[in-house]
């Protein structure tokens, strides 16, 4: 399983249950990465989404504890639950897309962090751990500066040493 995000200077990764920034190189990145693939989220990253809709073209899992199952996701309501339905798709194909406190939970089952820095800071009320703090993550990955609507971004890759199994 794998994170991706977008986070400023500070690790911040969201401001009123919505990004900080409207970069489209990221959401491009985000689309192609994802698209075809599963996303796991909590229920606030799913009533974010425009009309509260899953994404498209993509198996979506949401953590939503005391939420009615949908027909267009699958809707698990603990985290055995989450666990059992991630466990049905290859690893390599699985993202967590947010929100924080899904982040938090699911880091340390990640085998790699895909992380937008962007060089600005966004006012943020969420963050996301420090990575380059973490002894288990090391920063294998990163793209030379691209500037995008204004804000100059870079791509980078974190692997974690020690991946948690569930």
């Amino acid at each position: 399983m794998k994170a991706i995000l977008h986070a400023d200077k500070e690790w911040g990764i969201g401001k009123h249950n919505s990004l900080m920034f409207k970069i489209p190189a990221d959401m491009k990145f985000f689309k192609e990465t994802t698209t075809g693939n599963v996303v796991v989220m909590g229920s606030n990253t799913l009533k974010s989404l425009p009309n509260g809709a899953p994404l498209k073209d993509r198996v979506n899992i949401v953590l939503y504890p005391d939420g009615e199952k949908r027909e267009d996701c699958t809707v698990v309501s603990s985290l055995e639950e989450l666990f059992g339905e991630i466990k049905k798709y290859d690893g390599e194909k699985v993202y967590v897309i947010g929100g924080s406190m899904m982040y938090k939970t699911l880091l340390p089952y990640c085998s790699e962090v895909l992380v937008t820095k962007v060089d600005a800071v966004g006012g943020a009320d969420v963050f996301f751990e420090n990575l380059d703090k973490n002894e288990n993550f090391k920063l294998i990955y990163e793209s030379e500066p691209l500037e995008t609507n204004g804000l100059q971004i870079r791509f980078t890759t974190y692997k974690n040493s020690a991946v948690k199994p569930f």
